[in-house]
């Protein structure tokens, strides 16, 4: 019908824009669920000009949870060799208020982290390269996998997922030493939702790679800033030390996610 679909998330049509409409509703739903903990929204995009993957987040009036949802895509920079921290920005543009970031952003709960997340329709560059690499398919899935390693990174730091060493894979001391033998344990955590299942056995996704990288060694993204624009002027945000702002979430229920595949 030449609607832009990621321009009318404000008032979606239950007959013009049914999937919006039915997606908008099933996120406001699960926000008022008090069963349910909704943390993320994010909206995975394809860009047909820009390289390597970023995000979009927004800016909002409280300054603790501007600097909140400055930390997972800094954890994500750090897991990707293919995300750009300065091509990352947060955003309040009249032209993009009809997406699903900006809309959800102003809807859900505030502990809510709403990002749109883009991944160059063609290649990444890695810091020390000066050439770029074409995306494949392995490469999108590999940043799939950083995803779902950034969230259990995420988890670790808001103390969701508590991690003893295991016995089983951590190898057994002396205590005729005088040291103390680990103690076998679990890793604690639930990613499943009705949105979407994040997560796996695999969460390393950063595989070694072929030879076509002529034997250098491929390093994170991750520039000393990202770009911050209100709509009126532009300044910068350091990507230094770790906010210590985020929100003691260890008696909170378990994590949830929803992710959309929409364009921005």
């Amino acid at each position: 019908m030449g609607f832009d679909l990621n321009r009318v998330w404000q008032d979606p049509s239950p007959w013009a824009h049914p999937e919006l409409f039915a997606t908008k509703s099933q996120v406001l739903n699960l926000d008022k669920d008090p069963t349910f903990d909704l943390d993320f929204y994010i909206d995975i995009h394809a860009h047909s000009t820009m390289m390597n993957g970023f995000m979009y987040g927004n800016i909002y009036e409280d300054s603790n949870r501007y600097e909140r949802q400055a930390i997972f895509p800094k954890l994500l920079c750090s897991n990707a060799d293919d995300f750009s921290m300065s091509n990352t920005s947060f955003n309040r543009d009249a032209v993009k208020a009809g997406t699903g970031r900006r809309t959800l952003g102003g809807s859900l709960d505030e502990k809510c982290h709403c990002y749109t997340l883009e991944v160059s329709f063609f290649s990444y560059q890695p810091s020390g390269f000066n050439h770029p690499i074409p995306y494949t398919e392995e490469e999108y899935m590999k940043l799939g996998r950083n995803l779902a390693r950034t969230f259990l990174d995420y988890y670790k730091l808001q103390n969701y997922i508590v991690f003893n060493p295991s016995a089983a894979i951590m190898p057994k001391l002396n205590n005729s030493a005088g040291f103390t033998s680990y103690r076998s344990s679990s890793i604690l955590t639930n990613t499943s939702a009705n949105g979407a299942l994040l997560g796996g056995n695999n969460l390393n996704g950063k595989g070694k790679r072929s030879s076509s990288n002529n034997g250098q060694q491929l390093k994170p993204i991750c520039s000393s800033s990202m770009s911050i624009n209100n709509g009126h002027s532009s300044s910068s945000m350091s990507n230094g030390s770790q906010s210590n702002n985020m929100p003691n979430s260890a008696n909170e229920s378990k994590p949830k996610f929803f992710v959309d595949n929409g364009l921005e």
